[in-house]
């Protein structure tokens, strides 16, 4: 039940991007690009009203190679505060991407009581090979494989996929592996500029908006719609973010960030 939640959190930071061409409900197509660094890293707020409720850290820890394919080993930390009442979530996921920004591999740990651990091997644009079970048990919950027709996202390859692909106005359909199956998320990208006010940053920082839904829905009452502020510059470093749920909407925000390597840009009217 906690996946799809997760699932949210990441879509919402993730998507951040603007085409370079003006398309029009464009189908989803891999680009070639090497703008991941080793040393990112990115620390979000989850709000809702006036309570904090969690914080999401992304990363990209190193180059490696899978099967001598070069990737990129990135990582998401999804941790509730303690002094939240009812909810404990603590999960880390991990994906491999490689030049095309696609993932080779993709391994989650959901920490509980029995530890439950999630694992993708993306093999082609044909095969998805999964597991899942309780974490050093001997037995799997399940030994299986999807049969997929075009490469597709994972919940964490998706952030980098989006941030990469800088342009201008366009909707995309993105096809994306999760919960064992293919979903979709659809995103609307637009090229005005926007001033964001956040509490880490003193000034109006310069940003690009876009929104979009998924073709799920949580059990948490997530509607499937969110929308985005992002930073208006090359790096295109995800700045807020909303989710609306039945109760109300749910907000994320950057608080951290390697301040050697990043200043957000200023607004100018």
């Amino acid at each position: 039940m906690k996946n799809y939640f997760i699932w949210a959190i990441i879509i919402l930071i993730s998507i951040n991007t603007y085409s370079q061409l003006n398309h029009k409900n464009s189908e989803y197509h891999p680009t070639t690009n090497e703008k991941l660094f080793v040393g990112e890293d990115l620390t979000y707020v989850v709000k809702y009203a006036f309570f904090n409720l969690a914080e999401v850290r992304f990363k990209v820890l190193e180059k490696t190679k899978i099967n001598n394919t070069s990737v990129y080993k990135t990582i998401a930390y999804i941790d509730s505060y303690p002094d939240l009442p009812f909810v404990s979530i603590h999960q880390v996921y991990e994906s491999y991407i490689d030049s095309s920004l696609f993932p080779l591999k993709f391994f989650a740990k959901i920490f509980s009581d029995d530890t439950v651990f999630v694992k993708y091997n993306f093999i082609g644009d044909s095969i998805v090979e999964m597991q899942k079970g309780k974490l050093g048990a001997k037995k799997l919950w399940l030994d299986s494989t999807a049969i997929i027709h075009h490469r597709m996202q994972d919940g964490l390859s998706i952030l980098f996929y989006t941030r990469m692909n800088c342009g201008e106005t366009k909707n995309l359909s993105v096809p994306c592996f999760v919960n064992e199956k293919e979903e979709t998320t659809t995103l609307n990208f637009y090229s005005k500029s926007e001033p964001v006010l956040i509490d880490s940053v003193d000034y109006e920082i310069d940003c690009i908006r876009l929104d979009g839904s998924t073709d799920f829905v949580s059990v948490y009452g997530l509607t499937g719609s969110f929308e985005g502020w992002f930073s208006n510059d090359k790096f295109s470093v995800p700045i807020l973010a909303k989710l609306n749920v039945l109760i109300g909407s749910v907000n994320l925000e950057l608080i951290k960030w390697n301040k050697e390597l990043w200043s957000p840009p200023s607004f100018k009217n």
